[in-house]
Formats: C-alpha cells, sequence, structure tokens
C-alpha cells in the first residue's frame, strides 16, 4: 500500500505527551483493561460528527462504554440478507457477546447528515438521489420521517425535530432485531434515546410517558 503516509508531526506529538503522562500515570489500569477484556456496561450510538464528544459528555473513561458511530445516529432494520452491514454487526456485538445492560442512541444539533436529508427531501441535493452517494442511501433510513416535520417553517426547529426523530427511528428499529427485543423483554436490556445541543452543552432524554424530549 504505497498511498499511506507518516502520521502528521502534531498528531505524533500529541501521542507521545499522552504516553508520557495519560499512559504513565495509568499503567496499571491499561494492563488490567488489555488482560482482562472489555466489559462495558452500555452502548453508545452516536454520530460520526467530531463535535460529538461521547465519553466528555458522561466523564467516561476506557472501558466504559462500546461506542458506535456513524452518519446521523442511525440504526437500519433488522435485514439479515449476507452483506455488509457495520451499524446491525456493532449491535449484534454488544448485546450477544458483550451483554450490554443499556443501549443508548444519541442525536445532537446542527447535524450535516439531518441537514443533507431535509435537503434531499426539499429536491435541493441532486448529488446525494443517486446510488453513488453512501451519504444518501444510508439518509433513506430516515426520509420516511420528513413529512412528519415537513409543516416546520422555522429550518432551525425543523433540523431539531427531524434530528429527535433519527433517534426515535434508530430506538424502533433497534426492536425489530430479535435478539435485543427479546432481552428488552426480559429486562436485561434498556433503550435509551438522548439529544444533546452542542453549543448549549445542554443533553435531552426521551420522555415515553409524555412521548416528547425533555431536558436532564
Amino acid at each position: 500500500m504505497n498511498q499511506a503516509k507518516p502520521l502528521p508531526n502534531y498528531l505524533v506529538q500529541r501521542y507521545h505527551g499522552w504516553k508520557a503522562t495519560g499512559y504513565a500515570e495509568n499503567k496499571a489500569w491499561y494492563r488490567r483493561l488489555a488482560s482482562d477484556g472489555q466489559h462495558p456496561r452500555a452502548m453508545v450510538i452516536s454520530c460520526c460528527d467530531s463535535r460529538v464528544h461521547v465519553t466528555s459528555i458522561f466523564g467516561a473513561d476506557q472501558g466504559e462504554f462500546f461506542i458506535h458511530r456513524n452518519i446521523a445516529n442511525l440504526v437500519p432494520p433488522y435485514q439479515p440478507d449476507g452483506d455488509h452491514h457495520g451499524t446491525s454487526a456493532a449491535v449484534e456485538y454488544a448485546v450477544n457477546m458483550l451483554n450490554v445492560a443499556h443501549l443508548i442512541v444519541l442525536g445532537h444539533s446542527s447535524c450535516g447528515g439531518i441537514k443533507g436529508c431535509i435537503d434531499m427531501c426539499k429536491g435541493h441535493a441532486p448529488e446525494l438521489e443517486g446510488n453513488h452517494s453512501f451519504v444518501g442511501r444510508w439518509m433513506d433510513i430516515l426520509k420516511p420521517k420528513y413529512e412528519l416535520v415537513a409543516g416546520e417553517s422555522d429550518p432551525v426547529l425543523q433540523a431539531q425535530q427531524l434530528e429527535k426523530h433519527a433517534v426515535m427511528t434508530s430506538l424502533e428499529n433497534l426492536l425489530t432485531f430479535p435478539f435485543v427485543q427479546s432481552r428488552v423483554e426480559e429486562g436485561l436490556l434498556t433503550l435509551h434515546g438522548l439529544w444533546t445541543d452542542i453549543g448549549e452543552g445542554s443533553l435531552e432524554f426521551y420522555n415515553p410517558e409524555k412521548q416528547q424530549f425533555q431536558p436532564l
């Protein structure tokens, strides 16, 4: 592979700084993680967005969360067709192999994937329409929910509403996985929906009793 290059200097320097401080001061903990394996209590499905920092939000340490990130924190429906399914594979591993007790879907404000979905639904994103667009076909998972927010005239509120529908869609689709549904019914697994406002640092949770997101 002739196209791979050495890391840029700033990353190399940051690594050496971490190795000399963060790692050196917690060497026993890292070695325990390496020898004992991982035993996370929760899986978090979040967006790839670089502004969403799951471990910082919850003050989590290594080994606490099994984290899967994708565009717009979406989970597709259960589809055992022998094709490549990265998100479904991560869910299967977390539930069946790691036996996580909590499965959290975390959405966020100003999501580029959600904006792309809205633009597609309005006919403003021809570059996302064809089968050549991986992002466009991924956002097809959410497109049916656009009609629920189509009447909102404020573009910021419309985006936030669809961002929250993305969280709900993922929760709904998780329950199409037989191994998720059975563990939920047995009380061995709980599902949680969250949405964070990046600029405000706020966090909202989905309250099933009121069927709406509420501040934590």
